[in-house]
């Protein structure tokens, strides 16, 4: 099983991908798209789950998605036929780093996405090229809540803390004016979500050869997560302007 299907068994629970609850969501969103009748890109979007909320609550919103897995794209897809969206949204199969468009955006969104462009401030840049003036940007990235063991910068790449992370933010020539900081709960909450779906799917499927792979890698997830970063590593989440258009 490789690890776009092991992915897609963690995070059927918790298709947000992020640790993030409904609420805090919903309220992403709202200072996201303050209009209701934005043009929205999610660069990395997966199964759209970000872009399905969206699209779901205004009914005037048009929504595009970028990203590499062609099993997610279709789960889109599906999802916003079913929801009655889909010809609201737009889908893309490519690297989101090489994606182009005719017209610029009123929200970018990478929500746990940064790796794909190497790291914070390269997202940031691919954002910028795709935002309509007075736009916003809905980026989500980890940072050190305390100070890491190098295990877990091993295991979760360079982070900052908090302060250090907002302050490249300002630098780079954004200002936030809209931030959520996961809490312990929704943090815990997704960790427990991703490996206990893993772990249910394995002890569902004892027949499958791939089942004890699959259980012994919730397995060690789990262990990582608790003995590794659960009280180092934090999430936050952030609506950016740019400070000078």
């Amino acid at each position: 099983m490789n690890r776009e299907q092991i992915s897609g068994l963690a995070h059927a629970d918790h298709p947000i991908k992020s640790p993030l609850d409904d609420d805090s969501v919903r309220q992403l969103l709202e200072r996201g798209v303050p209009r209701g009748d934005e043009r929205v890109l999610d660069l990395g979007c997966g199964g759209g789950e970000w872009l399905l909320r969206a699209l779901r609550t205004h009914p005037h919103l048009l929504a595009e998605g970028v990203d590499t897995s062609e099993h997610a794209l279709r789960q889109a897809s599906e999802a916003a036929s079913r929801l009655g969206v889909r010809t609201r949204l737009a889908l893309h199969h490519q690297e989101a780093a090489d994606f182009r468009s005719t017209h610029s955006f009123d929200l970018v969104l990478s929500v746990g996405a940064t790796h794909a462009f190497g790291g914070l401030l390269p997202t940031l840049a691919a954002a910028r090229k795709h935002l309509a003036p007075g736009g916003r940007v809905l980026i989500g990235e980890g940072f050190w809540e305390r100070e890491p063991s190098p295990e877990a910068v091993e295991m979760l790449g360079d982070l900052t803390d908090l302060a250090t992370t907002v302050d490249r933010v300002v630098a780079d020539g954004w200002t936030p004016v809209h931030g959520h900081i996961s809490t312990r709960r929704e943090l815990d909450d997704y960790e427990w979500a991703c490996w206990g779906a893993l772990a249910s799917w394995a002890l569902d499927h004892p027949a499958d050869p791939d089942s004890s792979h699959v259980l012994e890698t919730a397995a060690n997830r789990r262990t990582e997560w608790l003995r590794v970063y659960r009280d180092m590593w934090g999430f936050v989440s952030l609506v950016l302007r740019r400070t000078s258009d």
